[in-house]
């Protein structure tokens, strides 16, 4: 697993969280997820360049740690936080091997980050270095590709992604290419877990309370753009979030 293509995406990350199926259910469906985090540190793995981190600083976290396998999405990160100084520490680091941190988090950030996992070994590690980072009744909290997404179905792209089975298969799951349909495009591979890798993963890893939650587009959604806009979406949710208790 190498943060290399994401070195050469950088900054246009950023642009990801205005396309609409962020904007209008992804990321107002995590937040609602993970709820109030006024005086609790938050632990971003995968934290990509800190969109999320920032969010649950800004919302109260006392501390917040973003971890990132790729050196350039991290750098972004650091010149926003300098840009806007709000506290939040970052650091490069492979989850499936992640450094002690010498400290334990109340909450856990993982979003996109178990589809890195070529096999269930990398992706069990991957959910102990998890649990091992948070305090005894600690959630951890993560949004991936539907396990139920159906390649043949309804697809995302008026909400601004592509996403295509590349053939390949690996022991989670198919392999696939997302595009997020920017200007220019930006594609990046991972892998599309079954449910019962992260089921048995989080498992293994000592974690109890697996709960799958549905992604759900908001009402300002539904307001910009019509039910009808949605209903893509609504057939074939191309998203899943899930919360646990380490």
């Amino acid at each position: 697993m190498s943060g290399q293509q994401y070195d050469e995406i950088g900054e246009a990350y950023e642009g990801f969280k205005a396309l609409p199926l962020e904007q209008y259910a992804v990321v107002p469906s995590f937040l609602a997820m993970v709820g109030d985090v006024r005086g609790k540190s938050v632990l971003d793995l995968a934290s990509g360049t800190g969109f999320y981190s920032r969010e649950f600083k800004r919302r109260g976290a006392t501390d917040v740690l973003g971890v990132d396998i790729s050196g350039e999405m991290v750098t972004v990160a650091q010149q926003i936080e300098e840009r806007e100084p709000l506290g939040v520490r970052y650091e490069v680091g492979d989850v499936a091997e992640l450094r002690p941190l010498g400290q334990r988090f109340d909450i856990g950030l993982a979003v996109q980050l178990l589809n890195y996992a070529d096999d269930i070994a990398t992706t069990e590690r991957m959910c102990r270095n998890a649990h091992g980072s948070l305090k005894p009744g600690g959630e951890l909290f993560l949004i991936n590709q539907s396990p139920d997404f159906r390649f043949d179905g309804p697809t995302p792209e008026r909400y601004g992604f592509r996403s295509e089975l590349t053939g390949e298969e690996v022991e989670t799951g198919p392999r696939v290419r997302t595009t997020a349909l920017l200007d220019p495009p930006v594609s990046f591979f991972a892998n599309r877990p079954r449910r019962d890798v992260y089921e048995k993963c989080l498992q293994a890893a000592g974690f109890s309370d697996i709960t799958w939650v549905p992604v759900e587009v908001t009402e300002a959604g539904v307001r910009e753009f019509g039910a009808d806009f949605w209903s893509d979406f609504r057939d074939n949710p191309p998203l899943e979030m899930l919360r646990c208790r380490a």
